[in-house]
């Protein structure tokens, strides 16, 4: 299955992509007819029984074209959003870093995130903007000291993820402030089950900017898989239904080509991985 939170005619409400439809070209609305109980998609996780729970409804949720709806995030209210840098070995070597030793973290703030189909903001503070492509895991069994044997059994699912970032403020400020640019992060379009997902060794993730291909990356080239990362992530922090990981980006971001590749407003970045589906973004200038 393939969840999804969105809005119609102004309502916040989620669902899942109707399966019986060739295509995926619509929404059964599973908030509809779920109520107060479960409120949001992050509340139907963390009953543990998302899958079948929808599978239940999904005769009686009323169906919505995709693009009748304006997709939100996701998840709107993540507790947690916890990214992986320097997870591909030769990411690491086109910005001319050592290869970790542990996984190198950090935290992005709910207010950086947009949905498919939303603009991501270029801030008049920097002209610095580049892409990354990465794959988000979204938690579905929380968990601490979580072992890397049984990691996996905690994911609910997968989406697709744009880690978009402020160069100079990066390097010559912080990692925290060039990751936290408001509206600079994409997530979406969806989350694809763990089940429709399979293995997240074995994916192909695509970034494309104006239809030119710039990453081409294996997720099997990490240099810390998923299991391995949500083990690392428990051990300082419980986690949550609904938080998300993202697992880093492989070789081909903007700054490291010569000369800088740039994001501008009126460019398109989409970021494609295999069975998950596309995230789609523009680029607008702030203000």
């Amino acid at each position: 299955m393939r969840f999804a939170s969105f809005q119609i005619a102004g309502r916040p409400t989620y669902g899942v992509i109707d399966p019986a439809m060739i295509g995926g070209a619509h929404l059964r609305d599973l908030g509809h007819v779920l109520g107060d109980a479960y409120p949001d998609l992050k509340t139907l996780i963390a009953s543990g029984r998302a899958g079948r729970i929808a599978a239940e409804q999904l005769a009686g949720a009323p169906r919505y074209a995709l693009d009748a709806v304006s997709l939100l995030p996701p998840i709107p209210n993540p507790d947690k959003i916890v990214c992986i840098g320097l997870n591909y070995a030769k990411h690491a070597a086109e910005g001319g870093m050592k290869i970790p030793t542990h996984p190198s973290l950090f935290l992005r703030l709910n207010n950086t995130l947009v949905a498919h189909g939303g603009a991501l903001v270029r801030p008049k503070a920097s002209g610095d903007m580049d892409y990354e492509g990465e794959l988000a895991v979204v938690i579905g069994e929380p968990g601490r000291h979580i072992d890397r044997a049984r990691a996996l059994d905690h994911v609910f699912g997968y989406a697709c993820f744009n880690d978009g970032s402020i160069r100079d403020f990066q390097f010559q400020h912080s990692v925290a402030v060039g990751k936290n640019f408001h509206a600079t992060g994409g997530f979406g379009p969806w989350i694809a089950s763990a089940e429709e997902v399979g293995d997240p060794a074995q994916l192909t993730l695509v970034t494309r900017v104006n239809g030119a291909e710039m990453q081409r990356g294996e997720t099997s080239d990490l240099i810390f898989d998923v299991p391995a990362i949500i083990a690392y992530v428990s051990t300082f922090t419980p986690l949550a239904a609904g938080d998300v990981i993202s697992t880093g980006t492989p070789a081909g971001v903007g700054f490291a080509r010569k000369p800088p590749v740039w994001l501008k407003a009126g460019d398109t970045v989409e970021v494609e991985i295999d069975r998950i589906g596309v995230l789609r973004n523009t680029i607008a200038a702030e203000g």
